[in-house]
């Protein structure tokens, strides 16, 4: 997802909520938040606690993550390894046996190029993040073979 570069919070709120074409009651509504309370926001008058900054988020169908580095509460340098979690959490076109293979994986390289595991942390679902596993290669077959794909081992005929 590319970043759009807005001053703060409020700005880019505004600028998520424009794209999303709602109008400030309707992500109001949607979000579960008043429309006096989101204008509010948006004008950089109030700083909306990290729950509101999600209720916001799944509104606007974007990552809380993304608000809480705008806001200041996560700080940047977490946010790549966080976005890419949760896009491939938010991915409609997979199911959610194939988006945990595909967290291990990322996970898994990222171990393998030195830079920490997050054996404690969870999920950006809330799931217990899994355990280290082996060599991703095998885990594509596996995640195929659940959801009715083809993994070749089925094909046994000569």
């Amino acid at each position: 997802m590319a970043s759009l570069k807005v001053g703060n919070l409020g700005e880019f709120l505004r600028e998520q909520r424009r794209s999303a074409r709602l109008s400030l009651r309707q992500l109001s509504e949607a979000a579960g938040v008043s429309n006096p309370y989101l204008s509010q926001i948006e004008r950089g008058l109030r700083k909306p606690s990290a729950e509101i900054l999600q209720q916001l988020a799944k509104a606007l169908r974007i990552s809380a993550e993304t608000l809480y580095v705008q806001a200041g509460i996560l700080d940047e340098r977490d946010r790549d390894e966080v976005e890419v979690k949760s896009a491939i959490m938010t991915d409609p076109s997979i199911n959610e046996r194939q988006k945990q293979v595909l967290i291990q994986i990322y996970e898994s390289f990222r171990r393998e190029n030195g830079h920490p595991a997050e054996a404690d942390a969870d999920a950006p679902d809330g799931t217990p993040a899994a355990p280290p596993s082996g060599p991703p290669s095998g885990a594509g077959s596996r995640a195929g073979a659940e959801d009715g794909g083809d993994s070749g081992e089925a094909k046994q005929s000569s």
